[in-house]
Parts: C-alpha cells; sequence; structure tokens
C-alpha cells in the first residue's frame, strides 16, 4: 500500500503561541511528507508494501534501516499531530487519570517523567506516554524516528502520547531551549485523544 501524509485536523496556527505556525508547516509539509516519500520509494515492489504502518513498525528488525528511520517517522508524526488540539492541555479524566494516579503516582509525577524523558534524550528523538503489556502505563524515550512498537526498541509498549525533540519541531521559535518547548507542549495535548487511546490500548 503506498502510504499517505495525512491532513492535520487543524491549521498551522491552531498551537500558537506554544507552537508557531511556521514551524508546524515545514514540520508537517516538509520533514513529515520526506518520510512518508523516502518509505514509499524504499518499500516499493517488496512485500513491505502489503503492511500497514503500526505492523511494519512492529516488524522493523527485518527490514533496511530506510523502512525503520522513514516508516518511523511516518509512525510517529502521524500520531503527534494528532496528540495535540487548539484547546489542549489541563489534566486528563476518567480512566485514564485513575491510571495515572495508579501507574505513574500522579499527574504531576507523570510530568516530571514526561519533561526528564524528553529533556535527557541526547540528540534526536521522541518522549513517550506508553501502555506496557502489563497493561501498566510507562514513560520513556527513544532515539531518532524508533518508537515502543518496534521489536528493537529498548522501551516496549503501546504508544499512546509522543513528544517530538528533534530540533525541527521547536528549534524556530525555541531555538536551544528543549526545557521551554516542553513545556509548552502540555498546554497543546489533546487529553481526550489520548485517553481514547488508552481505552483502545487495554482491549
Amino acid at each position: 500500500m503506498s502510504h499517505q501524509l495525512p491532513e492535520l485536523p487543524y491549521n498551522y496556527s491552531a498551537l500558537e503561541p506554544h507552537i508557531d505556525a511556521r514551524t508546524m508547516e515545514i514540520h508537517h509539509s516538509k520533514h513529515h511528507n520526506a518520510y512518508v516519500s523516502n518509505l514509499n520509494n524504499a518499500i516499493a515492489g517488496t512485500e513491505m508494501e502489503n503492511m500497514d504502518i503500526a505492523t511494519l513498525c512492529k516488524n522493523i528488525g527485518k527490514f533496511p534501516m530506510a523502512v525503520r528511520n522513514n516508516g518511523g517517522g511516518h509512525f510517529n508524526h502521524s500520531l503527534f499531530w494528532t496528540s495535540m488540539c487548539a484547546n489542549g492541555g489541563g489534566e486528563p479524566q476518567g480512566k485514564l487519570a485513575e491510571a495515572i494516579d495508579a501507574d505513574l503516582g500522579g499527574f504531576l509525577k507523570f510530568k516530571e517523567l514526561f519533561s526528564a524523558a524528553g529533556a535527557t534524550r541526547f540528540g534526536s528523538g521522541w518522549a513517550w506516554l506508553c501502555v506496557g503489556d502489563n497493561n501498566k502505563l510507562c514513560v520513556c524515550s527513544t532515539p531518532n524516528q524508533d518508537n515502543p512498537l518496534m521489536d528493537i526498541a529498548e522501551c516496549k509498549g503501546h504508544p499512546i502520547l509522543g513528544m517530538d525533540v528533534w530540533e525541527h519541531a521547536y528549534y524556530l521559535h525555541y531555538q536551544n531551549r528543549r526545557p521551554d518547548y516542553i513545556n509548552s507542549f502540555f498546554n497543546v495535548i489533546n487529553w481526550n485523544e489520548i485517553s481514547l487511546r488508552y481505552e483502545a490500548a487495554l482491549k
């Protein structure tokens, strides 16, 4: 199958002032689009053409590095865009909030763990909130465009929230101030969507 660049569910300026419109436009239309194009080129004429992106990630150890990098980039960014919304922020409610309390020690502790995962990731990568095999929540980070679905990942689980800490995600507005970008990211998290992913991951 040919993978497609997903349309954003909001316009490029919707997340301002936390994430600026120019960054969003370049990030989506240039960076993510390049991952999609390069992925399609890498899988053309192979068995991988018939796999959806999640299946590719789960079996990524069998495939060339170009598929790992670009397939990961496509999966990660597709999750990232819908992890955010214009009226985001605040705290999760319901079952997800209860799980954060039980598994991670409460929302403030989750925020501390998630922020540290992003801030201490050397170079480029991602911070994740995942549902593990035991249905418990965990926080971790991965390098480059790896993600916890991948069979080669050090931290494994079903990712329900991902934060991009590649410089292209924040540098135009925040320059080298990654912690400031991370703090702002909490103002755009779409907790309704994350809650739906959490409940789906438990099934």
